[in-house]
C-alpha cells in the first residue's frame, strides 16, 4: 500500500492499535484499589493536538470498567463547554482565557472551580507534502523565520532563495506553497502564534494586519487567513487535507503525532544553536527542560500552567523550538452534570494518565511528563470531588523520563543532531522524518564533516545543485546517498542498469549494502536520525534479516504444529488398526 495515499482516519486509527496492543501486553492493573468498582461514564472534550494521546488512555481504561468519551473539537471549544457544564473535563493546550488578546469573549470560570493537570508533550510539527520531479522529499529543513514568512504568506513558493539556502542538497521546485491552517478555536494556533510573537514579532503584526485583524494582533487561538490558505478544523483535519494527493506542496501544523500517523514527513526546523531538528519524543524532553512552571498553588488560574520563552531560545544542539504541554481541566467542585461518582471515575482516569499512560506515550510520538509535573499532578487529583485518593509511589510509575534523583533520563539520553544537520553545511542529511523517517532523500553538495556527500557532476559550490549532463532527474549526482554516518554509499556511481556499482574495498570492517540502492551501513547499528537498524532506506538488511527470522520462526511453529499432530493422530491410528486386528 502507497502510504501517501492512506486515509486521514489512519491516524485515530494508530492510536487505537497502539492502545489495544498496549492493553494486550500491560499488565493487567487497575488504576485504582477495588477491581470491581462500578464507574459512571464520563464526558470530556478540547484538544485535537493531544487527542491521539488521550484516545489511547480512554480505550485502555475500558479493561477496568471505566468509560470515557471524548470529542476533539478544538481546545477553545472544550473550555467554553466545560464551562458550560455540558462536559465532565476539557483538554486544553492553553489556560483559560481572562484577558484574550485577539479580541475574543474572555472566559471567566468561578475561583477556585477547577484544576489543570498537564497530561502529554509533544512539538507541533510543520507536516508537509513535497515531491521533485516525482520523489517524494522527506528531509526538508525551514530556519524559524522562514516558517512564519511561509505562514503569514510572504514566501509563496517552494524554490524561494531563502527555503532554497535551507536545503542546500536539493533542487527546490518552482511550485506553489499551500499553508494549511486551523479553522477552529485551536490552542495549537495559539502556541504557534505566540511563537511566532515571540521570535518575529514585525513579520506576525505585518501579517495581522493585511489579514484584517488588526488592532488585535496578539496570540489568537483563531488564525487569521489571507488568500492561498486552506483552514481545516482539527489537527486531523489539516493532516487529512496534507496528505491528499491533489494537496503536492501543502505544509500544515499539526501534533507530531498526526504524522507519524499519516506515515508523512515533517520539516526539521533550525534552532538556537544552529542545528535543524524534528519534535521527535527525546528533542521535546530536552526542550522542556527550559520550560518555566508557574508553582504558585495559591492561583488556580495559573499554577502548573507553562511559559515557554526559554524553551524557544533554548541552546541545546537537540532542542526543538515549538516545544509544549497540554492540559486536562478537572472541576473541583459538584456543578452542573458532574457529581461525586463522576468524580471518582475521572480521578482513576487521571491516575492512570500519569502513570500506566506515560509509558506508551512516545509510541504515539508524544514525549512523557517529567517527574516534578507527576507529582504535582496527584495533588491535582486529590481536588476532584468524589476520587479515590491513591498513595502512588512514583518509582511504581515507571515513566521513561524517571531517575531516582529525579531527572530527566528521557532528556539526557536524547541524542545530539548529526552534524549534516548543521545549519552553514554545503549538503544537508539525507535521512526522512516523522512518519517517513526510514525514507531517505537523495542529496548532493559538497561533504561535510560527519553528513554531507562528496561532490560530483552536476552541482555547484556552497550546493546550488544545478542539474547537468550526467545528473538523475532531480538534479542529484548518480551515486548520492549516504550511510548512517553520512558518508557517501559505497562506489557512487551506477550501472547500465541504473543500479549502484558497490566497490567492495570501499566499505568499513562490519558494513554492508544493499544492492538496490547502494545505501551501506553496519547491521544492527542503533537507530539515529530515522535510519533503521543502522542503514539508511526502508530495504535495509536489518530489515532483511528480520524477514529471515520472521520465516525461520514460521518453520519452527510448522515443526511444532505436525509434532503435535503426530503426537495426537499416530497414537489414535494405531489403536483403531489393532481393534480392528482378530486375536490369533
Amino acid at each position: 500500500m502507497n502510504f501517501a495515499t492512506r486515509s486521514p482516519r489512519r491516524t485515530t486509527l494508530l492510536a487505537l492499535a497502539v492502545a489495544l496492543t498496549i492493553a494486550l501486553v500491560a499488565p493487567a492493573a487497575t488504576p485504582v484499589a477495588l477491581a470491581g468498582t462500578s464507574y459512571q461514564r464520563i464526558s470530556g472534550e478540547g484538544s485535537s493536538w493531544a487527542a491521539n494521546a488521550i484516545d489511547a488512555m480512554r480505550v485502555n481504561v475500558s479493561q477496568f470498567g471505566i468509560t470515557v468519551d471524548y470529542n476533539p473539537s478544538g481546545s477553545t471549544a472544550g473550555r467554553k463547554n466545560f464551562l458550560n457544564g455540558t462536559v465532565d473535563f476539557a483538554a486544553s493546550d492553553i489556560p483559560f482565557q481572562f484577558e484574550p488578546e485577539d479580541g475574543s469573549a474572555p472566559e471567566n470560570p468561578a475561583p477556585g472551580s477547577y484544576a489543570y493537570i498537564p497530561v502529554t508533550a509533544g512539538g507541533t510539527a510543520f507536516m508537509y507534502n513535497l515531491q521533485i520531479n516525482g520523489k517524494r522529499v522527506t528531509n526538508l529543513r525551514l530556519s524559524g523565520e522562514n516558517v512564519v514568512k511561509i505562514f503569514t504568506g510572504v514566501i509563496t513558493t517552494w524554490n524561494d532563495p531563502a527555503i532554497q539556502a535551507d536545503n542546500p542538497g536539493l533542487v527546490m521546485p518552482a511550485r506553489a506553497i499551500v499553508p494549511v491552517v486551523r479553522s477552529d478555536g485551536s490552542g495549537s494556533s495559539a502556541q504557534f502564534t505566540q511563537w511566532m510573537i515571540a521570535m518575529f514579532p514585525s513579520l506576525w503584526d505585518d501579517f495581522c494586519s493585511r489579514s484584517g485583524r488588526a488592532p488585535a494582533c496578539g496570540f489568537t487561538s483563531f488564525y487569521p487567513t489571507i488568500a492561498g490558505m486552506i483552514a481545516q478544523s482539527g489537527d486531523l483535519g489539516v493532516a487529512g487535507y496534507v496528505s491528499q494527493g491533489f494537496a503536492e506542496g501543502a505544509i500544515g501544523y499539526v501534533n507530531y503525532s498526526y504524522a507519524l500517523g499519516s506515515a508523512f514527513p515533517v520539516a526539521k526546523v533550525l534552532n538556537a544553536a544552529g542545528y535543524y531538528t524534528e519534535p521527535t519524543p527525546e528533542n521535546v524532553a530536552v526542550s522542556l527542560l527550559q520550560a518555566r512552571i508557574n508553582t504558585d498553588e495559591s492561583n488556580p488560574a495559573v499554577y502548573l500552567t507553562q511559559q515557554l520563552d526559554g524553551v524557544y531560545t533554548d541552546a541545546d544542539p537537540r532542542s526543538y523550538q515549538l516545544s509544549s504541554y497540554s492540559y486536562l481541566i478537572v472541576p473541583t467542585k459538584v456543578a452542573g452534570q458532574f457529581n461525586e461518582d463522576k468524580g471518582r471515575t475521572l480521578g482513576a482516569f487521571a491516575y492512570y494518565a500519569m502513570c500506566q499512560a506515560q509509558q506508551y506515550s512516545a509510541s504515539l510520538g508524544y514525549s512523557p511528563m517529567p517527574i516534578n509535573l507527576v507529582e504535582a499532578s496527584f495533588e491535582q487529583i486529590r481536588k476532584i470531588p468524589g476520587v479515590e485518593v491513591q498513595s502512588v509511589s512514583i518509582a511504581e510509575c515507571k515513566n521513561p523520563t524517571f531517575s531516582p534523583d529525579g531527572s530527566n533520563v528521557l532528556a539526557e539520553n536524547a541524542a545530539r543532531p548529526q552534524e549534516c544537520d548543521r545549519q552553514g553545511g554545503q549538503s544537508q542529511c539525507p535521512n526522512g522524518t516523522g512518519g517517513l523517517s526510514n525514507v531517505p532523500t537523495a542529496v548532493s553538495g559538497p561533504a561535510t564533516n560527519g553528513g554531507g556527500q562528496t561532490p560530483g557532476a552536476g552541482t555547484t559550490p556552497a550546493g546550488g545543485s544545478t542539474p547537468s549532463a550526467g545528473s538523475t532527474p532531480g538534479g542529484v549526482t548518480p551515486g548520492a546517498g549516504t550511510t548512517a554516518n553520512g558518508t557517501p554509499i559505497a562506489g557512487g556511481d551506477l550501472g547500465t542498469d541504473g543500479a549502484p556499482v558497490i566497490d567492495p574495498d570501499n566499505l568499513n570492517p562490519g558494513e554492508v549494502c544493499d544492492p538496490d540502492t547502494g545505501v551501506c551501513g553496519v547491521v544492527g547499528a542503533p537507530d539515529d536520525g530515522g535510519v533503521t537498524g543502522g542503514v539508511v532506506g526502508a530495504q535495509s538488511p536489518t530489515v532483511l534479516a528480520q524477514s529471515s527470522g520472521w520465516t525461520s520462526s514460521i518453520a519452527m511453529m510448522l515443526l511444532v504444529i505436525g509434532l503435535t499432530l503426530g503426537l495426537v493422530l499416530v497414537p489414535a491410528v494405531v489403536w483403531r488398526h489393532l481393534s480392528r486386528t482378530e486375536p490369533a
